[in-house]
């Protein structure tokens, strides 16, 4: 076991969440896509092995407690502006038997969730190259990780939502001016802080609805 795969587990074991060995070594063999394909196609900022444990990884999961608490019922779920498949690829290894989507406008990046998908194995994902506005469906949960203003997120995918679906979105620092900028017909059913191992940053999760 390499230190990075030794910090991941350590992290998990922090974040109480239970993986086995494959989805150990899917969500490993995903961190080192990721930084190969970024040497060429940019996906992300973050370079180093440590950081992409720590502030992907580790951050990606860690929303996945609140996801089994919240919305459990959930069978489908879409990731919205998905870039280098954070959190989305994660939840996908870690709900084998959730059908989940990524969709983002970039095909650099849905060329690489593709690839991403057919080299760890995941049968229950697929990425779209498209603008959400033009997608059609209906998904338990859509989610987004500093994609737009909540404002946004939620007109643009409205039409997208299932009947008693939910919006999940990650951010920073509390969104207060973003909260109070949602439509009226939204509303915020939980706000959830979240501490990440070895991540001093603030993490919020919001969970909303229609009202």
């Amino acid at each position: 076991m390499d230190r990075n795969e030794e910090s991941f587990r350590t992290g998990l074991r922090q974040l109480h969440i239970v993986m086995s060995d494959r989805q150990v070594q899917q969500c490993m063999h995903f961190a080192s896509l990721l930084l190969r394909w970024n040497a060429t196609y940019n996906l992300t900022a973050i370079r180093q092995d440590e950081e992409v444990i720590t502030h992907h990884l580790l951050d990606s999961v860690a929303t996945d407690p609140v996801l089994r608490t919240y919305l459990s019922q959930a069978q489908s779920l879409l990731d919205v502006g998905s870039g280098g498949g954070l959190p989305v690829i994660p939840l996908a290894v870690l709900h084998p038997r959730m059908q989940v989507r990524a969709v983002d406008t970039v095909k650099k990046k849905t060329s690489f969730l593709t690839q991403v998908a057919i080299e760890l194995r995941l049968k229950n994902f697929q990425a779209y190259h498209a603008r959400v506005q033009n997608l059609k469906g209906s998904y338990d949960v859509i989610s987004s990780r500093a994609f737009a203003s909540l404002k946004d997120f939620v007109e643009w995918t409205e039409h997208l939502l299932a009947t008693d679906g939910r919006w999940f979105a990650m951010k920073g620092v509390y969104p207060q001016k973003e909260i109070e900028e949602l439509p009226s017909y939204v509303e915020v059913r939980h706000c959830i802080r979240l501490s990440v191992p070895d991540l001093e940053e603030e993490r919020h999760i919001l969970i909303l609805k229609r009202k």
